[in-house]
Parts: C-alpha cells; structure tokens; sequence
C-alpha cells in the first residue's frame, strides 16, 4: 500500500487491501479489508490541517546541495555537479553486482508521506543512480510531496537513460485529485514530455470501492467516478500542446479489470503477487504469467481500442516483523541461508522468463520501505535493497544470458 493510500485512510476515505492482504482464490483475486488497529500513527496529523496544509499549497522538494559519498551497499556514489533542483549525481560510481535486466521498477521515494512530505531530492537522486543500473523504467503511484518534479529532476541531473510512468492517487476527495493533477502538469511543463511513457490516474482504486467484483451497480458507478477523472486528466493533458502523445490509463487489482474498464483506459497495470496467492516460489513465475494472461491480456483483446497491458506489481518479500508472518500458505519469505534459493528461484526465474516472453512489467520494488512496519507482516520487506540501499545478502542479480 502506497503512502498516499494511508494518508486517504487517516483522512477518512473508503479504503481496504491496507497492508496487503490481498487473496487469491481458485484463481479470483480480491481484497479483504484491513483489521481496524488502535495504533496511531505520530507523523500524521488530521485530515483538517491536512487539507489546508494542500490549500497552502506546501509541497515537499527540499533542495539540497551536498556531496554524496559512496554507498557502501549498492557501490553508487555522486561526485558531479548540482543541477538545478540541487540534485547531484552526474557522475557515479557504477556497481558491477547490478545488471540492466528488470524491464521496469516501481519506485516510491522514502519520505513521500503526505502530509509531512519529508522525501529529499538529494535522497531520490541517489536511488535513481541504483535504479538506473537495474532498469530504463520507472513505475510511480501518485502527484503528491511532488514525487513527480523530484524523480525527474533526479534524471535529468544523473544523466541517464531512463522514463517514467508518474501517477494520480485516486480517492474520493477531489481537492486531493486537483492537487495532484496540477502538481503532475506542472512537472510535465518544467521537464519535458520526452521523459513520460504514460501516466496512470488510479491506484487500486477500483479494489479498495467494490473488492474483487467486475459487474453490478456499485462496480459501474466506481468506474465512472474514475472514468471521469482519467477523462478530465487527458482533457488537461490534451491542453498543453506536448510534443507527442502520453497515453493515460489506471493501475489496480488484476481481478477487477473488465471490458468496460478496459474501454475507458489507453493501457492497464496489474498487480499480481504470487506471495499472496499462497504459490510456492518454485511455481510463482508461471503462475503470475498464467493469472496476468487470463484474467488480463485476454479481457483486455475484447476491448474495441485493445489497451496495451503491463504488470505493475510483481515481487516476492525477503523478510517479515514476525516469524508466523514468515509463511503465507506454500509462500516463504525470507533472506537466510535456508531461505535464500528459494527466493532467488523466484526472482530470477521470473525476471528471465518475463524477459524472454515479452511481459511488460514492473518488479516490486527496489528499496525496503521502514515506515510500513506498523502494518506487520512482510509489508516493510519487498526491496532488493534494504533501507540503506544496501543490496540484500546473498541475492544476485540475474543476468538471463
């Protein structure tokens, strides 16, 4: 779950799959709403002075200027010079342990958590010096704590050759969506459209309204409510006279995807997790390509405008805050020695496999996230970088030669 998903939920929007427990059974997915907890997070604040901080208009984007010194987990380093949002990464130390072979990576910067917004641009220039050596593509999840401006302006001072899918958190507070939106164009007008391969408006929206249902009245009246959202982003989008085309589509659940939705977007991103299914690690790369086909890439070939299709989540987590969540069915987390061939078989086998098949699709996800360890479970535990982006022990990274 997204940062932006959490700061909805503390402000009182309808949200569920909070932390994950997504489920798949006989081959439907669906979510299952989250436990109600009595613990409180101490960053967050109300919904109230969250909304006036947006009204304010405070936005993060700290512009810091500093030299990077070499990290010691990934071998990256920045020595060049600072570019104008105080980025400094032109020039780095490559790290021989990572290889170009993920088609893309989903990518939320660590202090992107509104309403603090406390993500550094120095901070997000150094993961995109790590990210760039595994991947050209970067998969986002919302306009807020101006991710999009902070990840681009990473690239353009890096120098590398990479793209982005930015995004717009979808929830039912349209002040929330307007924000983004104008946050989102913004960073388009200042960077360029060269550096944008579509955008999505959405973030299992669809799940976290109607579950796993792809029919009835509750599921049409969510699809408008995003279809007019997706129409009025591309109206904007339309607007700024770019210099080519951005296509504009969703992200969600794999199960709630549907011809009508398919009918409204220019592509789909789909979530599947064979962590949550249950699927050992031997069986999970055919199993992910098996659901993806048939509950997607199929529904999708009925669509009259065939939208193109992209796996937007898909990875297996390393570790979890307590040993009973270390198990999930036949799903085994976990780094140790005992536990390591059985992630590398899933990794790499689904790396090289997707590779070679042609999936287009988004590994879950570079770096650990810390702040989801009031969650529990494996939420904290999906990176192949820990919190320090030191890459975890003994992965490799595979090659597919």
């Amino acid at each position: 779950m997204t940062a932006d998903e959490i700061w909805a939920q503390e402000s009182g929007s309808n949200l569920i799959n909070n932390g994950r427990k997504e489920q798949y059974d006989g081959g439907a997915y669906y979510g299952s709403e989250q436990p109600k907890s009595s613990k409180k997070k101490w960053w967050w604040i109300g919904g109230a002075i969250l909304l006036a901080a947006i009204i304010a208009g405070v936005v993060a984007g700290v512009v810091v200027s500093q030299n990077n010194k070499k990290n010691n987990g990934s071998g990256s380093s920045g020595s060049g010079g600072s570019g104008s949002g105080g980025g400094s990464g032109g020039d780095f130390t490559k790290d021989d342990r990572l290889h170009k072979v993920f088609w893309g990576m989903a990518y939320d910067p660590e202090g992107a958590v509104p309403p603090m917004c406390g993500a550094k641009q120095s901070e997000v220039t150094k993961d995109i010096q790590i990210l760039s050596q595994l991947t050209t593509r970067l998969r986002l999840y919302s306009a807020n704590c101006n991710v999009t401006a902070l990840v681009m302006q990473a690239i353009k001072d890096t120098g590398v050759n990479m793209t982005v899918y930015p995004a717009i958190y979808v929830n039912q507070d349209d002040t929330i969506f307007t924000y983004q939106m104008n946050n989102l164009t913004d960073a388009i007008s200042k960077y360029g459209a060269d550096m944008v391969d579509g955008i999505a408006v959405g973030n299992e929206y669809m799940l976290n309204q109607v579950g796993s249902s792809t029919s009835g009245a509750a599921y049409n009246t969510a699809l408008k409510y995003l279809s007019d959202r997706i129409e009025r982003f591309n109206t904007t989008l339309q607007g700024m006279g770019l210099s080519k085309h951005i296509p504009v589509g969703t992200g969600d659940a794999g199960s709630v995807f549907s011809v009508a939705l398919a009918e409204k977007i220019d592509f789909f991103m789909s979530n599947v997790h064979p962590w949550f299914g249950e699927l050992p690690a031997a069986q999970a790369a055919k199993w992910t390509w098996s659901y993806f086909d048939e509950h997607n890439v199929q529904v999708a070939a009925q669509a009259t405008n065939k939208p193109n299709m992209y796996l937007a989540e898909t990875g297996w987590p390393t570790s979890a805050n307590e040993t009973k969540f270390m198990t999930l069915g036949g799903a085994q987390a976990g780094m140790s020695d005992l536990q390591s061939e059985q992630w590398h078989t899933c990794s790499n086998t689904y790396v090289c496999e997707a590779n070679a098949n042609g999936t287009e699709y988004f590994y879950f996800e570079g770096f650990d996230q810390p702040w989801k360890e009031q969650y529990g479970g494996v939420e904290p535990y999906w990176g192949l970088f820990d919190k320090d982006r030191n890459l975890k022990q003994p992965l490799t990274i595979p090659t597919c030669q």
